[in-house]
């Protein structure tokens, strides 16, 4: 019971310094606990994240080599990433709008997680376009496949995706969106260029990620300036540029393929 006991209090107090932005914190992660947080902490992360694929299994691992993370008990972490606070800064409309989505799109949310912006994407491009939302945890893709059919979006479903590529046919996408997950990938040039082979010609990605500044996100070791990612996008073969935002502790990185 006291083994018990501590390990909750030292989950609840990683989600408090999450919250409050002293740790990674997601949609698609913040330095893995050992066991699934009461209140949630995943990207979908909200301390950190909005949105991650974050965990391969129901055990602690590192994604592409990036930040490592545990990412089970899907339920326990849409307490923080869903939570209503988040919007406030996350800014979910803006970040869609740069997506510049029409009826028809097929769009991908990269480690969706809990499927914060599932929602969103679903109206974007109507009943005669398609969200995929992508996780490498088995439990957030249960999850996601389930908010899709509570919530009746007709157009959303929820696959697992292998952790070095984004898990759908080449030229397939419209858009892919990557939120709060970019810095948990290793071989970022890599997985850029996997990125360009799934969009077609003329598709774009939007890379959400926090700011060096940020009082939210990863620790600082662990945070990516705006234009390392411009020209990661770049190395893999997409033109890539900052985008114009309001978002305060983030920034919005646009790739599209020739």
């Amino acid at each position: 019971m006291k083994t018990t006991t501590a390990k909750t209090t030292a989950a609840r107090a990683l989600i408090l310094s999450l919250l409050t932005g002293t740790a990674c914190g997601g949609g698609g992660a913040a330095s893995a606990p050992s066991t699934s947080p009461s209140a949630g902490e995943h990207g979908d992360h909200a301390g950190e994240h909005g949105d991650h694929a974050a965990a391969a299994a129901p055990a602690q691992h590192e994604h592409h080599g990036g930040m490592p993370h545990r990412f089970e008990r899907a339920e326990d972490w849409a307490r923080l990433f869903d939570d209503p606070s988040r919007e406030a800064w996350q800014k979910p409309d803006e970040v869609v709008s740069l997506l510049q989505l029409s009826p028809g799109m097929t769009v991908v949310d990269l480690g969706a997680g809990t499927g914060y912006f599932l929602s969103r994407l679903s109206r974007a491009v109507g009943p005669t376009g398609s969200v995929i939302g992508t996780d490498i945890e088995p439990d957030m893709v249960r999850y996601m496949k389930e908010r899709a059919q509570r919530e009746g979006m007709a157009n959303v479903r929820a696959i697992a995706a292998p952790t070095d590529d984004v898990g759908i046919p080449a030229g397939s996408a419209d858009r892919i969106l990557v939120v709060d997950v970019w810095h948990h990938v290793g071989d970022r040039e890599r997985y850029a260029a996997r990125m360009a082979r799934a969009l077609r010609p003329g598709g774009a990605v939007a890379i959400v990620d926090f700011t060096l500044e940020s009082r939210r996100g990863p620790p600082a070791h662990h945070r990516l300036a705006a234009d390392k990612v411009i020209a990661e996008l770049r190395a893999g073969g997409l033109s890539a540029e900052l985008a114009t935002e309001s978002l305060p502790d983030q920034y919005v990185v646009i790739g599209r393929r020739p």
